[in-house]
This record gives structure tokens, C-alpha cells and sequence, in this order.
């Protein structure tokens, strides 16, 4: 059956899954870190003064998904199909320029706007300082992104995965480790971070010219600038949409509800954040890859590409929602006795992680294949759902509703965004092979609970884990893999046996 699959399909299969591999490491190690810093925070700051950090660390997020004016995709969409190094020198600058804009003015809008809110939500006022000195962060990671985009446009994983995977979150942890070290609480922490971002941002400009020989160019760059904006502008107005589908409920935590309901939110999304791992480290090369068969008009080799690599990502989420469901108020209380209370927000939201993984790069494709507008008009419309439903959610069940109203938007927009992509090109991932790790997923489950019911403590999760992932594996084997993925994992071994030798023999 493997002989039978198309050359540029197999191709694609192989450059998307190994792209994932490399990314997969690095993915787990930025959550590792970033589930590290944290700890450290929790722990250091105590329940009410990591209810302030978190707060403020929320908000400075939510400006970091926007700060890039859709600059990344726009990156992924015209770099690839640049004629030469000029057009490419134009794009960057153009992405640089719109970054650094955005940056500049979301760091004085939180200056002014920080006393207003630390007065509205009746906080700590160290929640001032903070929030002022996290609003010039946002630039600074903007600013980062850009860099790493710029190498995943061009294929290279691992300079996406250097700058946006590892030394974003090395600097975090840095920084927060030191003030921590010299005394210091919110403020000092807030500061210590942005300073080591800084750092980053002066290091990495350089480097990644270097690397790519990409070099930024601000003259010409009004000729580039209509398509470049309409491009951008669209995903821009999708992701300040997406704002208020997934990043509303922090916000409404620390409005509606107290700083120690906070910081324990904000615990309940570290640990979600690992489960988002798989759909990100596939999704690294996809957008680039898909850009290329689209403009070919390979539209039968783009579906099985998409639907392959769909299955690929059910079969590795579901451990990890797995681990997560059943040991996650063990993994909680890791953080500190209070936080064990978000085992049920946990649990409710991983219903939308598993929803938005299961569907595959719904987003990304849409874009891909210029569909950015009716991208932007379903976040806005499913934007305005999430704020009504959230907050009513919140109100009523707490952090519960607030998990709700989260898991329920990104449920609905990647329904919705299936079946747009099959209305407008014909695509559509799903039939019976995905029955197969659905299958094995429930022995895993199962295995899992019978560990959780016979042991307590932190040997429950590991021998659960490990359990539960062997049983898992065997399921597999039993059922059948899918001819494709036999494919891609023949063809990884064996490059990576290859890779190995040559090693050692050197």
C-alpha cells in the first residue's frame, strides 16, 4: 500500500513529520521551561502576589498574540514564493516595521491604562508597575516571533525552534529566577524578564541575518505593502477575534473573581499548554508545505496530506489529554495546596483542546489557501459568543464556567472552520482510520484509572503513565496503523538510523 502513494505526498508527509520531530522537543522543552518558571513563581510569590504576576503576565499575552499584525502568517505565506532576496529583504522589513509599531504603541497604552485597571479590579498595587514594565515585553516578543518565523518560512525548524521554543522561555525563567534570588517580588520579577528578553531581541537580529541571509530592508517596502496588508490585516483582526474566543476567560477571572482564582487559572493553563504540543510541533512545516501544493493546484495531494497528518496528531494528543485528565489534580498540587481546586476547569477545558487538535490546521489552511477573510469574520462573530458566554459562565459557576466558555469557543471555531474548508476547497480529514487511536486511547484511559484507584501519591502518575502508554502502544499495534503512517515512521527510523551511523562513524 505504501508503494502506492503519491511521491509528492509522501514528500510532504515526511517533511511535515519530521519537521514535528525536531519541533517536538523543542515544544516540550518551551512547556517544560515555561511549566518550570511557574513552579518557581508559585512558589516563590506565594498565592496572592502569583495571583498579581499572573494577571498581569495574562494580559501582556493576550497584546503578544496581536503585536505582529498577522506579520507571521504573512511571513509563512510570501516568503516561500519570493522570486528573489530582495522581495524577501522587503517582507521582513515590512514585519519588522509593523512589529516594532505595534509594540511601541500597546507599551504606552498600558502605561496609561495601568493605573485604571489596577483601580477597576481593586488589586495589589504592585499590579501597576508590573503591568507597565510587561507592556514593554510585548514588543519584545513580537519582535522574537518575527525572527523565528523568518527561518520556519524557509523551511528551517530548528532556528524557529532556537528563538521562539528555547531562549523565549530560557529568558523568562532567568529572569525570574534571579529576582527571585535577590528578593525581589512582582515588580522585580516583571523587570528582571523583560531585561533578559531584551537581551534575546539584540542578539538574535544579527544571528538571524546571518543564518538566512535575509537582510531587512525598509526602502521599497510601500510596493510590497497592499498585498503584504491584505494578507495581514485579515489574520490580524482573526487573531484580536481570537483574543476574546480564548484569552477572555483569564481576564474575566481576574475581574469577576479574586487574585488567588487567578493564579490558579493561570496554573490550569500551564499545564493545558501541554497538551497543545502535538497540534504545534505538526502544524511547524505544514503551513509552508500546503502554501506550495495550493499554489500548484495539488488539491487532492494537499487533502490526504491534511488528513493524514490529522490522524498523526489524535494519536499523539490523546496520551497526553490522558495523563492529563486522570493524574491532573495530583499534577496541580504540585504547584501548591490551593491550586488542587482546578482539577474540574482542567478537565472541562481539555474537552476543547481535544476538539481543536482533533480537526488538524483548520486555522493555518484557511490562510494557506486565501481564505483569510472568512477566517476573520468567524472569529469575530464566534468572538462575540465566547464574551456573552464566558462571562455569564463565570458569574454562575466560577472557574468552571470560565473553562467552559473557553473549551466551548474553540470547539465551535474549529468545527465551523472544518466545514468551511470543505465548502470552499473541497477538503475534509476524516473517515474510519480514526477510529484506531480513538480505540487504543480508551484502553489507555482505562489502564490509567485502574493505577489511580490502587496507588496514591506521586508514584501514581508515573507508574499510570507508564502504564497507560504501554497499553496504549500495544492497542496500537494490535488494531493496525494506518499504511501512511507505517510510511512516515519507516521513513524517519530510517533517516534517523542513517543520521546516527554517519555520527559515530565520524
Amino acid at each position: 500500500m505504501s508503494r502506492d502513494i503519491d511521491p509528492d505526498e509522501r514528500d510532504a508527509l515526511v517533511t511535515i513529520a519530521h519537521g514535528a520531530v525536531v519541533t517536538s522537543g523543542a515544544v516540550s522543552a518551551q512547556r517544560a521551561l515555561s511549566t518550570l518558571t511557574e513552579f518557581v513563581l508559585a512558589r516563590g510569590l506565594g498565592p496572592v502576589a502569583y495571583g498579581v504576576y499572573a494577571l498581569a503576565w495574562r494580559i501582556a499575552q493576550v497584546l503578544t498574540r496581536l503585536v505582529t499584525f498577522g506579520s507571521v502568517p504573512a511571513l509563512q505565506r510570501f516568503l516561500p514564493a519570493a522570486e528573489d532576496n530582495d522581495e524577501r529583504s522587503r517582507v521582513v522589513g515590512l514585519a519588522y516595521v509593523t512589529t516594532l509599531g505595534f509594540g511601541v504603541a500597546f507599551a504606552a497604552g498600558l502605561w496609561m491604562l495601568a493605573p485604571v485597571l489596577g483601580a477597576r479590579l481593586d488589586i495589589e498595587p504592585a499590579f501597576v508597575p508590573a503591568l507597565r514594565l510587561f507592556g514593554l515585553l510585548v514588543g519584545l516578543f513580537g519582535l522574537v516571533m518575527v525572527i523565528a518565523a523568518m527561518f520556519r518560512a524557509i523551511g528551517s525548524a530548528r532556528g524557529e525552534v532556537l528563538f521562539n521554543k528555547l531562549l523565549r522561555p530560557s529568558a523568562r525563567l532567568a529572569g525570574a529566577t534571579i529576582a527571585l534570588a535577590l528578593g525581589y517580588s512582582v515588580v522585580g520579577v516583571a523587570g528582571a524578564i523583560v531585561t533578559c528578553m531584551l537581551a534575546v531581541v539584540v542578539l538574535g537580529v544579527p544571528a538571524s541575518v546571518r543564518s538566512t541571509g535575509i537582510v531587512p530592508r525598509i526602502r521599497g517596502i510601500r510596493g510590497e505593502a497592499r498585498r503584504f496588508y491584505n494578507h495581514a490585516g485579515p489574520v490580524a483582526m482573526s487573531s484580536l477575534g481570537k483574543v476574546f474566543q480564548n484569552r477572555v476567560d483569564i481576564l474575566l477571572v481576574g475581574a469577576l473573581l479574586t487574585t488567588v482564582d487567578a493564579g490558579t487559572y493561570n496554573v490550569v493553563l500551564v499545564l493545558i499548554s501541554l497538551a497543545w504540543i502535538p497540534l504545534l510541533s505538526f502544524n511547524q512545516l505544514l503551513p509552508p508545505v500546503a502554501s506550495d501544493l495550493y499554489a500548484d493546484d495539488r488539491m487532492d495531494t494537499l487533502n490526504a496530506v491534511y488528513s493524514s497528518i490529522t490522524r498523526l496528531i489524535v494519536t499523539t494528543v490523546l496520551p497526553f489529554l490522558a495523563v492529563l485528565g486522570v493524574y491532573g489534580e495530583r499534577l496541580l498540587v504540585v504547584f501548591g495546596p490551593t491550586y488542587g481546586r482546578g482539577y474540574v476547569p482542567l478537565v472541562v477545558y481539555l474537552g476543547g483542546v481535544f476538539v481543536g487538535s482533533a480537526v488538524g490546521a483548520t486555522g493555518w489552511l484557511l490562510m494557506m489557501t486565501d481564505h483569510q477573510y472568512a477566517r476573520m469574520a468567524l472569529d469575530w462573530l464566534l468572538a462575540v459568543l465566547n464574551v456573552a458566554l464566558t462571562y455569564a459562565f463565570t458569574v454562575r459557576y466560577g472557574l468552571i464556567g470560565a473553562a467552559l466558555g473557553t473549551s466551548l469557543a474553540i470547539a465551535t471555531q474549529n468545527g465551523l472552520q472544518v466545514l468551511l474548508l470543505r465548502r470552499f476547497e473541497g477538503l475534509f480529514p476524516f473517515d474510519r482510520s480514526f477510529l484506531r487511536p480513538l480505540a487504543a486511547g480508551g484502553v489507555m484511559v482505562a489502564a490509567m484509572l485502574a493505577v489511580r484507584a490502587s496507588l496514591s501519591g506521586p508514584a501514581a502518575v508515573a507508574v499510570g503513565t507508564a502504564v497507560g502508554l504501554a497499553n496504549y502502544l500495544l492497542a496500537l499495534f494490535l488494531v493496525g496503523l494506518d499504511p501512511r503512517d507505517r510510511l512516515v515512521v519507516a521513513e524517519l527510523a530510517t533517516q534517523y538510523r542513517e543520521t546516527i551511523a554517519e555520527t559515530l562513524v565520524r
